[in-house]
């Protein structure tokens, strides 16, 4: 797969411009914390910085230790080295040099300490602002749909390898590591979150944490995981059988991936991701498992892992060309185990462009 060239500073310039259009109506210039949205926006991928943008100047403010870093990758902002005095006080100089009377923060992002500093040192009015700027992130251009599919093959491969080595005795954090060792092995630069492993009754719970509990003969096993590539997430689940399948767990699973691929067959531009989550959660409760779905269809991903729009049973979410969608139904029954099975999909006109690769038929181990 080839990966196209980075986004130009021109780019990123439209970007900068579209960040202080959103805010335009009730504030002069704007402050980004968010560190996705800092890197969405400027290029800079670290985890120190604050971007101010104004009518007059887009800077991206940083200290020593990564000033060469957002030197080179934020091309197209000034970069300022913060000192001793702190980001409060160069802050309010930039407000007072720009004449800027209503500044826009987001207020998610700030603890009470930093906020009631820009409060004492920023002589304007700060105007709360949620999570509008991430709004720039939800339709994803042609190179960031390229990063997330090389992400998700990555979790591809990692899936066919640790199929390989799986087997009775092996712990849920042993099949965890390993399963992170051959994503980093793979070129993943990181995870997308902490790795699911969960067997046995612990499949019975959504976001298991691995432990030190050996896989045995007979139990459900689900992986979910994903990793980082060039700063794209990627995320997939899989769950399989080790040993030979019950009927009452091929019969879960079978509803569960029913439920999936009614989705996958339906999902396209226009639809609203409640739509989208209540043909998964139908089939699952009319076969006899209401309750046992506890949680929403998917969510969108980018820089982040859980980014908008969602697929839930109260989203109002309408889902457009180029978005990133997680399509990921369950069963989770307590005492016995549970079944997720997930993949990653592009909305498209009509359709989805489904970048997940990996089989979903039971796979007995």
């Amino acid at each position: 797969m080839s990966i196209v060239k980075n986004d130009s500073s021109a780019d990123k310039i439209k970007r900068a411009d579209k960040a202080l259009e959103i805010v335009s109506d009730c504030a002069d210039a704007v402050l980004v914390h968010n560190l996705c949205n800092i890197r969405y926006i400027s290029g800079f991928a670290n985890d120190t910085a604050v971007l101010y943008i104004s009518r007059n100047r887009k800077i991206l403010l940083t200290d020593f230790r990564y000033l060469f870093q957002a030197k080179s990758e934020a091309k197209a902002f000034e970069t300022v080295e913060i000192t001793g005095n702190g980001y409060a006080k160069r802050i309010a100089e930039l407000v007072k040099a720009d004449m800027v009377k209503r500044l826009a923060f987001e207020d998610g992002e700030l603890s009470f300490r930093q906020y009631s500093e820009y409060n004492r040192e920023i002589d304007a009015e700060l105007v709360p602002i949620g999570e509008s700027l991430s709004e720039l992130r939800k339709v994803k251009n042609a190179e960031e749909i390229e990063l997330i599919a090389k992400a998700e093959a990555i979790g591809d491969k990692a899936f066919s390898e640790i199929i390989k080595i799986i087997r009775p005795g092996m712990t849920e954090l042993e099949t965890a590591a390993k399963l992170e060792y051959i994503m980093k092995s793979e070129g993943a630069e990181g995870l997308s979150f902490d790795t699911i492993a969960a067997s046995g009754i612990n499949s019975s719970m959504p976001h298991a944490m691995p432990s030190l509990k050996p896989i045995e003969h007979g139990d459900f096993l689900t992986m979910d995981f994903g990793c980082r590539y060039k700063g794209y997430c990627s995320d997939m689940t899989r769950t399989v059988v080790v040993g030979k399948a019950s009927d009452r767990q091929r019969n879960i699973y079978e509803i569960v991936l029913k439920a999936q691929l009614a989705v996958l067959k339906t999902i396209k531009s226009g639809v609203s991701g409640k739509e989208m989550d209540g043909i998964a959660r139908n089939i699952i409760d009319e076969a006899g498992y209401k309750g046992c779905f506890g949680h929403s269809l998917g969510h969108s991903l980018g820089l982040y892992i859980h980014e908008e729009p969602r697929c839930s049973a109260k989203s109002e979410d309408i889902l457009g060309v180029n978005m990133l969608m997680t399509v990921e139904p369950g069963i989770y029954v307590e005492g016995f185990g549970g079944v997720r099975i997930e993949d990653l999909v592009v909305i498209e006109e009509n359709s989805c462009r489904n970048l997940t690769f990996s089989p979903k038929e039971l796979i007995e181990l």
